[in-house]
């Protein structure tokens, strides 16, 4: 059991009320409260002692000292310099914590420099050690933070992370469901998902508007090999469901030089879909095989 002081909803107040402090609802700073939930959080994520953690959202540093005491090293990410300073202390005997006050991203579409930098450094030290993301996610980064290390070539084992319960829905959501989104397929194509725990509000303090889940995703090797470029796909699959309701058809023309409506067409009968589909009405595995074949072209190949 860890030996970081616990998270309370009396130790946040009274550590937030002595610096003139409130929780800042535009950061997403809901503190996961329930002490089980957040040992919960860390014994999901099965920690090895070579492993490295990549935290966001340090928060007051009580999950930062469990997941420390489990891995060889964490690299925890707070964006607000307050609570920055919170973390500082009460994670000082640590010595195995990079604490970082920064944006975790660069960008919507890329993780900020620093933070890669940290996290390359441990792995660097121990070649053999793999990656795990463990995070009560703040709401407003929770997306891109998951499917931009998803995108990164960092050896990444898997993730255990609270995040709204919309999100995880989205994650897992079939063809032809309001759900179903850019996310899903980036995610499925890669990745096994599993919402572990779903978490009403009386579990966060200030309590959220909405209910929160904890989710397990692990990299799938097998799948990820189907797919012939990433880069790509993640551009064709962001593209085809900017206007998800549109013909497929009229999206896909244009996005190789070789590629007009016509021969757009002709992709999709090659997949076995009618001319007038839609992005939302195929699975993953096709939207995998229609990447693929644009990818061919777009180098000049003849895809098969």
């Amino acid at each position: 059991m860890s030996t970081a002081e616990p998270q309370t909803q009396s130790r946040i107040m009274r550590l937030l009320g002595a610096r003139g402090l409130n929780p800042r609802r535009d950061l997403g700073q809901n503190f996961l409260i329930d002490l089980n939930l957040v040992r919960f959080v860390a014994e999901q994520a099965e920690l090895e002692g070579g492993d490295v953690v990549l935290e966001v959202g340090s928060g007051l540093g009580s999950l930062t000292g469990e997941l420390a005491e489990q891995s060889r090293a964490v690299v925890s990410v707070e964006y607000d310099r307050n609570l920055y300073a919170i973390a500082q202390e009460s994670l000082e005997r640590f010595t195995n914590v990079t604490l970082l006050n920064c944006d975790v991203l660069r960008s919507k579409s890329r993780l900020a420099p620093d933070v890669l930098a940290a996290v390359e450094r441990e792995l660097a030290a121990s070649p053999d050690c793999g990656l795990k993301l463990v995070a009560n996610l703040p709401y407003n980064v929770a997306t891109p933070v998951i499917s931009n290390l998803v995108a990164t070539e960092l050896p990444w084992k898997g993730m255990v992370v609270t995040i709204q319960y919309e999100l995880a829905e989205r994650m897992l959501a079939g063809p032809s469901t309001p759900q179903y989104s850019a996310l899903s397929v980036w995610l499925q194509a890669q990745c096994e998902i599993e919402i572990l725990r779903k978490l009403s509000p009386s579990v966060f303090w200030p309590r959220p508007q909405v209910e929160s889940a904890i989710v397990r995703i692990l990299p799938d090797e097998e799948k990820r090999n189907r797919i012939a470029d990433r880069e790509f796909f993640h551009e064709y699959v962001r593209g085809v469901f900017l206007h998800r309701r549109k013909q497929l058809r009229g999206l896909l023309a244009g996005m190789a030089p070789e590629i007009d409506k016509a021969a757009a067409a002709k992709l999709l009968e090659t997949a076995g879909c009618g001319e007038n589909v839609r992005a939302e009405e195929l699975d993953v595995s096709t939207h995998v095989e229609l990447s693929n074949q644009i990818g061919n072209l777009r180098v000049g190949t003849v895809g098969e």
